[in-house]
This record gives C-alpha cells, sequence and structure tokens, in this order.
C-alpha cells in the first residue's frame, strides 16, 4: 500500500477519543470474552455474496489485520443510509446482541446524501445527526463503546487530477458530533481521500471495481477493500 505523508496523516487524524480495539493482550490468553466489533453501515463496508465479485466490502478485510480475539460482526448491508438502517430494524437487531465491552463501528452518508429517497435521505446538520445519536446512545447504554467512522470517498477526480470530495457536509456533521458526544470517530474521509490523491487517476482503477463492463467509483475490488481496511487499522490502532 502507499505510505501517506506525514502531513496527510495529521489532516486526517482527527480522533476525538483514541481508539485501542486490537487491545494489549489477548483475549484468548487472559481466558476474558472476545470483545466483538460490529459494524452498521452500507455497501461500501458490507459483506459480499460471490456473484457480486470482485465487488468487496472494507469490512471484509477488516478480520485480517485484526488480533483473532477482536471478531467482527459485520451487519452492513447495500443501499442504506442510517435513517432507513433505523427504520428496517438493523440497529435493534446489533442492540439485542450487542455486549457490555464490545464496539459499534458506524458509517453512513452515501445512501443519507439521496435527496430523491425520503426512505433513506438525511439531512447532515439534524436529521443525520439525530440518527447516529441512536447509534450511540444505544450502544452506550448497552455498555458497549460506538465508533463514527465518516464515509469512504469515491473516486472522483477534477480535470487537474486532483481527488475532490463528494460527500458534502456529512463527514463534517460526523466529526462536530462526536466532538459534542466524544465519540470516537475513525475518518476514513480523510484517510481515503489522502490516499486517493497520492494514488492518483489511473492507479486508483485498481482499487475500484472497473471491470470489463463496469466502471464503479463507489465500491472497491479486493485491493481495495484491503487497503481501506488497513487505513482503519494503520491510522486510529484498531
Amino acid at each position: 500500500m502507499v505510505s501517506l505523508s506525514r502531513r496527510q496523516v495529521a489532516v486526517a487524524a482527527v480522533a476525538s477519543v483514541p481508539l485501542a480495539l486490537s487491545g494489549a493482550g489477548s483475549a484468548l490468553a487472559t481466558g476474558h470474552r472476545s470483545r466483538t466489533l460490529y459494524i452498521a453501515g452500507d455497501s461500501t463496508a458490507a459483506q459480499k455474496l460471490a456473484a457480486a465479485a470482485p465487488e468487496t466490502g472494507w469490512g471484509m478485510a477488516l478480520p485480517f489485520f485484526l488480533q483473532r480475539s477482536r471478531p467482527v460482526s459485520n451487519h452492513a448491508v447495500n443501499g442504506r443510509s442510517s435513517k432507513s438502517f433505523v427504520d428496517e430494524g438493523r440497529l435493534d437487531a446489533i442492540l439485542d446482541v450487542i455486549e457490555p465491552g464490545d464496539f459499534l463501528l458506524i458509517q453512513f452518508a452515501h445512501n443519507d446524501e439521496k435527496a430523491e429517497d425520503p426512505t433513506r435521505y438525511t439531512e447532515p446538520w439534524s436529521t443525520y445527526q439525530d440518527h447516529l445519536r441512536m447509534y450511540v446512545d444505544g450502544a452506550r447504554a448497552r455498555g458497549a463503546r460506538p465508533v463514527l467512522a465518516t464515509a469512504v470517498e469515491r473516486r472522483r477526480f477534477d480535470a487537474a487530477g486532483k481527488a475532490v470530495p463528494t460527500h458534502g457536509e456529512y463527514p463534517a456533521a460526523m466529526r462536530a458530533l462526536a466532538a459534542e458526544e466524544r465519540v470516537a470517530l475513525l475518518d476514513m474521509q480523510a484517510l481515503s481521500l489522502a490516499l486517493w490523491q497520492e494514488l492518483g487517476v489511473e492507479e486508483t482503477k485498481k482499487y475500484f471495481n472497473w471491470t470489463a463492463t463496469e466502471q464503479d467509483n463507489t465500491h472497491f475490488n479486493p485491493p481495495g477493500a484491503i487497503a481501506v481496511a488497513r487505513l482503519a487499522v494503520s491510522y486510529t490502532h484498531l
């Protein structure tokens, strides 16, 4: 993977509370219960069936970078927003089984942005934050630790070859909420944007779901999912 410069990492590292998902020692060695990392999110993180190959969610690659004592339960689903995930009962399904000491990683924005769809749309500084609070409050009420993750960036460049952000005010709204609620923040938007910039226009095609019949600048192939998962672990101590 391309290494980020110190300046890029400094810009991206805005976690309000340090993360320590990997732990100093193995739960298997100490006899303590493994602390599960639950993922609530959209298609960029979701598990994919074989028929979707080579499309790969970055949550699928995350277990390869964590200790065996940190199992991952990936509940991310294609097409969901922070609102529709709640409305379909998917957050409740997590909260029914999450236990004290577990982690809930929350990544939404791609589908919250779809103003034409009232079943998914949220407004960054009101309903988006309101729904995110449901995840945060629900996890905390059960003794689990919430982690807010800004949405990974799409592959988009301007005419000068500069990687440009695509998520509008949603990342800023999540950062503000994380600071207000003192929730751990995994700033995947900033980290991924910096990585796409360093890789450049052509090289980034190798990380997204580009095939002979499709040019998908949102979803990852296996190398892209691995690169994004490695970013999450390397720069936030997952």
